[in-house]
């Protein structure tokens, strides 16, 4: 079209050129050549004519354009401020929405946490008097009026009958014992021992379990089977088990400056996660050296870990959100759940040989044979304890048990006394410094509670401390 345009105006151009040549020739009677001449002249200043137009007019469409393309930008600009601002006042709202049912459903939980703790009381409560009664121990408040010497002498028939009947403390009563493990805890007289944790079939070791031993005044080394059912009657497993963490992290230091590979076992007890006073100062501790973590492993008996109650899983949720792993030991069957297991941070279990290797014993609904298969699809390791015999290592193998553990490969040796004499001078300062209590007491209050899950933790066994 626009070239038809071009063509037309040169025709126009061309006979407007060729009139005005005609008419000078006829009419002023010019010779042809000056009338050519003329008409050319006309031909061209029609020719600059138009072309200035044009590009005047080119010029002006060309700044419209611009003109428009900038107020569609301006346009597009102000649409995406517009739809930022609305993003933003929906992300406030969202927030907002969140923080709200958040603390809506707060006071919810701790209702729900602490109504457990109070029924899982009573049903201990429960479960106490029902073992009365069915012992006939049970006293009749008529029959407390009348006087003891006309009443039957009771058999104690209590764990801790049992415990002092067969251990070093036959004869003795139970405050005695208590006592003395007492004063053996505040004096700091306890020993560490380790136990290697080997790989199968390679038999390198790849971890150290550590057993605490008390002695008592006169020297005598005791057994933790001789002191734990008293030290967790009396109430002392958390500053046990303060005194031993804090050795166990010393000596785990030792090690890792040799072998950056190895790791340590130290037990703790379902008591130190529910103590109000003596679990924050652990967990500040465990804190301040989170860079072990990844070697440490918390160990507690199976037994144990069927009995925790809600501010004892609270209190473990705490050490696993710090990077702490956990161990599982004193297996007496194999009826475990591996998937909650792993997602409440345990990542061994510790089963005795002949519990893996007798199947009349086993008491499970898997195969011995396939445990270990069970454990390692959800990351958990299996560690076959207490091996004593080479026989036992070639049958284990067949179940394809990694690390092994037991009297065959290394008993528990003592740390040397040059390692625990560093680990009493260090623990002043320590003590001082995770604490601020008295030095060198394992159960030194801290200066204040950590803030978060552990503060919170701490209130709720207190709310339940005061309304037992």
């Amino acid at each position: 079209m626009f070239r038809l345009g071009a063509i037309f105006v040169a025709i126009c151009m061309m006979l407007i050129a060729a009139s005005a040549g005609a008419v000078l020739y006829l009419w002023f009677a010019l010779s042809g050549i000056e009338a050519a001449v003329g008409a050319l002249a006309v031909f061209t200043a029609l020719a600059v004519i138009n072309m200035v137009s044009s590009r005047l007019r080119d010029r002006g469409d060309f700044g419209g354009h611009i003109a428009d393309l900038s107020r569609g930008t301006a346009d597009l600009a102000r649409q995406v401020a517009e739809l930022g601002r609305r993003v933003s006042a929906m992300e406030t709202l969202a927030n907002a929405v969140a923080d709200k049912a958040v603390a809506a459903t707060r006071p919810l939980t701790a209702e729900i946490s602490e109504l457990g703790t109070l029924l899982t009381q009573l049903a201990e409560t429960v479960a106490a008097h029902d073992a009365q009664l069915a012992s006939g121990r049970v006293a009749d408040p008529a029959a407390e009026a009348v006087s003891g010497a006309d009443m039957p002498v009771p058999r104690d028939d209590s764990p801790i009958a049992a415990a002092i009947a067969g251990s070093r403390f036959q004869g003795q009563s139970r405050e005695a014992v208590t006592a003395l493990l007492r004063e053996a805890i505040e004096a700091n007289r306890i020993d560490l021992h380790l136990q290697p944790v080997v790989t199968l079939p390679q038999r390198k070791v790849r971890y150290y379990e550590a057993m605490a031993r008390l002695r008592t005044a006169d020297g005598e080394l005791l057994l933790p089977s001789d002191f734990l059912a008293f030290a967790e009657a009396g109430g002392l497993m958390p500053a046990l088990d303060n005194a031993i963490l804090f050795r166990c992290v010393q000596v785990l230091r030792r090690l890792l400056t040799k072998n950056r590979e190895i790791g340590l076992f130290c037990n703790i007890s379902a008591a130190t996660l529910g103590d109000p006073a003596t679990f924050p100062q652990v967990i500040e501790f465990l804190d301040a050296n989170r860079t072990l973590a990844s070697a440490l492993v918390l160990e507690m008996r199976q037994a144990a870990y069927r009995s925790l109650g809600p501010i004892e899983t609270e209190a473990m949720g705490a050490l696993w959100d710090r990077g702490y792993r956990f161990s599982m030991d004193h297996v007496g069957d194999l009826r475990i759940e591996a998937r909650s297991l792993a997602e409440r941070g345990f990542r061994f279990i510790k089963v005795p040989a002949k519990l893996l290797l007798d199947k009349n014993e086993g008491l499970g609904d898997i195969h011995a044979a396939d445990f270990a298969g069970l454990l390692s699809r959800f990351g958990i390791e299996l560690v076959a304890e207490k091996i004593e015999s080479e026989s036992v290592v070639v049958d284990l193998l067949d179940y394809d048990v990694k690390f092994g553990q037991g009297f065959l490969f290394s008993p528990p040796r003592p740390v040397r006394p040059e390692v625990m004499q560093g680990i009493a001078e260090r623990r002043d300062l320590s003590a001082r410094e995770i604490g601020g209590g008295e030095p060198g007491r394992p159960g030194a209050e801290p200066r204040a509670a950590p803030a978060g899950r552990v503060s919170a933790l701490a209130q709720l066994a207190r709310g339940v401390v005061v309304r037992g």
